[in-house]
């Protein structure tokens, strides 16, 4: 499947079989399942997706941070084509296959650490990271675990009580499990001087007083926040954190469910700081766009858990699994780590001009092609998240799809496919600019 790379409008945003189609969304669907835009998807490859009015938009969400590869990857499809055609379900539980294997003995390979691992593998990143606390409980035999504020872990009553965020994620859905403490964390723009390091120390206190480590299962982290803004921690936070862990007999678990497999110009985003968590929770751009998770980490913590403990009907789906492989081999084959490191010179150098001659951009930050601006009131910080909703919402009128996210909704974040061309994000990143100039 071929698609023209290029921005093309053919009728308003929404066209009338997008409106069409709405309608109906409305009428089979609940309200509680929301859209960024009121377009329809017919087909998507690169950078662009083409709804069913026939509009090309520039896709700068990648279904967020899971189309990495893009949308319609040659060896993905071949891949999965091939997949179909053998079998589309077993259970590996009962009778297994050997792409599982190959998917959890590649992720053994390209993990932080050059220890013995194992690898389990799920469907959902929220899934996953509950089985990593699960993992990490049975191995400590203690119960508590710490995670961070502006955390976004999933939509499970478990990983809703790990996120910080309550609404849209949590407002109205408790009670939620227990167990589960929330501590400062590092957020340069809004922390002033305080660095790495003693923004962990601060951390650590607080552990110690309020939970002590004695009782602390795991400690749950992401490298780079995601939904709550995008947030990069100060230098030396995750490796004084990862020491404390390891000094504590805590297990250190890094989320890397929207950072992971070269999203960041790493493979990981832990490996730029030379972190090597003891479990490390992969979802998103694992599988070109297929549902798949994992949990992979050390032999000893991995093997607690009794037999029958880990699994779940769909849990590795050979389809998913298919799709992984030929998703790593685009990834390593195409060099697309690299690639990111070069969205991220070029986005940062676009994001950095404007932020020179609008005051309303408070911060631009973010690695790879995981890039955002924090949008603010003139002549401060306080958060502007009206400012967001009407530059993405002057974006997606122009056939550029931009994302919001942040605990205070002010975060424009910007996670294009790793195959899209300079042209392409040259062309979306004129488009924002006048989006800003519009809005003053």
């Amino acid at each position: 499947m071929s698609i023209e790379q290029q921005r093309r409008l053919v009728t308003e945003l929404p066209g009338p079989r997008s409106l069409a189609l709405m309608s109906r969304k409305t009428a089979a669907v609940p309200d509680g399942v929301g859209t960024t835009m009121p377009v329809f998807a017919a087909r998507a490859g690169g950078g662009i997706v083409v709804d069913v009015d026939g509009n090309h938009l520039i896709d700068l969400g990648s279904g967020i941070a899971v189309t990495s590869v893009g949308a319609s990857a040659p060896r993905v499809v071949e891949a999965v084509t091939e997949q179909v055609a053998a079998f589309t379900h077993t259970c590996f539980m009962v009778t297994p296959y050997e792409g599982y294997l190959r998917v959890a003995e590649t992720l053994n390979r390209i993990t932080p650490g050059d220890y013995e691992k194992r690898t389990v593998l799920f469907n959902s990143g929220a899934e996953a990271v509950e089985n990593a606390v699960k993992i990490a409980r049975a191995h400590t035999q203690r119960d508590a675990v710490v995670v961070f504020d502006h955390a976004y872990h999933g939509r499970t009553n478990l990983t809703m009580a790990m996120t910080a965020k309550s609404k849209p994620y949590k407002h109205g859905f408790g009670p939620f499990a227990p167990e589960v403490y929330r501590a400062a964390g590092s957020y340069p723009y809004r922390d002033g001087n305080l660095d790495g390091a003693a923004a962990a120390a601060r951390a650590i206190d607080w552990i110690d007083k309020q939970i002590g480590a004695e009782n602390l299962a795991a400690l749950v982290i992401e490298p780079i926040q995601g939904e709550g803004g995008f947030i990069e921690p100060a230098p030396g936070f995750l490796p004084a954190l990862a020491a404390w862990c390891r000094a504590s007999g805590v297990v250190f678990v890094a989320d890397e469910v929207q950072t992971g497999f070269a999203r960041t110009g790493d493979l990981f985003a832990c490996e730029r700081e030379g972190v090597v968590p003891d479990l490390i929770v992969t979802a998103k751009g694992i599988a070109g766009g297929l549902p798949l998770s994992a949990v992979t980490g050390r032999a000893e913590i991995m093997q607690a858990p009794h037999v029958g403990g880990l699994g779940g009907t769909y849990g590795g789906n050979p389809l998913a699994c298919a799709a992984a492989l030929a998703a790593i081999e685009t990834i390593e084959a195409e060099g697309l780590a690299e690639r990111a490191r070069k969205i991220e010179s070029l986005l940062i150098e676009r994001l950095s001009r404007l932020r020179d001659r609008d005051d309303r951009i408070g911060d631009v930050r973010g690695r790879g092609a995981m890039i955002a601006v924090e949008l603010v009131r003139p002549g401060g910080t306080e958060p502007d998240p009206r400012l967001a909703r009407d530059v993405a919402r002057a974006a997606h009128q122009q056939g550029v799809i931009v994302l919001t996210c942040g605990t205070y909704g002010n975060v424009l974040r910007f996670l294009p496919p790793l195959t899209i061309s300079d042209k392409l994000l040259n062309d979306a990143f004129d488009v924002l600019d006048a989006a800003f100039a519009a809005t003053r």
